[in-house]
């Protein structure tokens, strides 16, 4: 599983980091609310730690953004407010669950496993665009009655560009969603991967593509036309 964590508190941000790690989660770390909404709209994370008190964006305007967006998967809330209506405010903005600091490890963990047991309930199986359909458990990309099955970084970049229709998503978001925010993953590793998908899209008979934004990115593009730059 993979957990997004926004906490602008970057001692507390690598500690949440340290103790999901060892049990078992992936991890990003990301410190102001406008990352949070960015890295948080991709879709390919399993739970968001989201703090409060946050630059850019408040953990309330956060949640609230990707709730608009569509975005389902659960937010557990940091706070540390204890009054009942910060947490009202914080549950009726989209977050899921809250915790208030201080905690333990032994709680965050508790909370988790929580929100995951649930996350069946909020979280589709498969992501659909245009004439494709993703399967989130077994990276099986499906056109028709054709199947194929996707690399683990295939299915990232494939989920990131599928959740947001399009969307142009720049090669540096990229790389910071499907490699993580500290990898030495460049250009280059995208731009295979892209290929790599295109020729699966090919391959399987769909008409949609990825289109390239020259400077810019990509973007998934539903059914689109031959004259499309791929």
């Amino acid at each position: 599983m993979r957990v997004l964590v926004v906490e602008d508190d970057v001692r507390l941000a690598e500690a949440l980091g340290r103790i999901l790690e060892d049990n078992g989660y992936g991890v990003d770390l990301v410190h102001d609310g406008q990352a949070g909404i960015d890295y948080g709209s991709s879709g390919i994370y399993d739970v968001i730690i989201l703090d409060v008190m946050l630059p850019k964006a408040d953990g309330f305007t956060v949640a609230q953004s990707l709730r608009r967006a569509h975005v389902s998967t659960p937010i557990l809330l940091l706070t540390a407010r204890d009054g009942t209506q910060d947490k009202i405010t914080g549950l009726d903005a989209g977050a899921d669950d809250y915790m208030t600091k201080p905690f333990s490890p032994a709680e965050l963990m508790a909370h988790l496993r929580a929100l995951t047991r649930r996350q069946g309930d909020v979280m589709f199986e498969t992501l659909k665009a245009g004439d494709l359909s993703l399967d989130l458990e077994s990276f099986d990309l499906t056109c028709g009655d054709s199947t194929i099955r996707l690399s683990q970084k295939e299915y990232a970049i494939a989920r990131i560009l599928m959740a947001s229709p399009g969307a142009v998503i720049s090669k540096d978001a990229l790389i910071g969603r499907a490699w993580g925010p500290d990898s030495s993953a460049g250009d280059n590793n995208v731009e295979a991967y892209i290929s790599f998908l295109r020729k699966k899209l090919t391959h399987l008979g769909s008409s949609s593509i990825i289109e390239t934004i020259r400077s810019v990115g990509y973007r998934f593009v539903e059914g689109a036309d031959e004259s499309a730059d791929r």
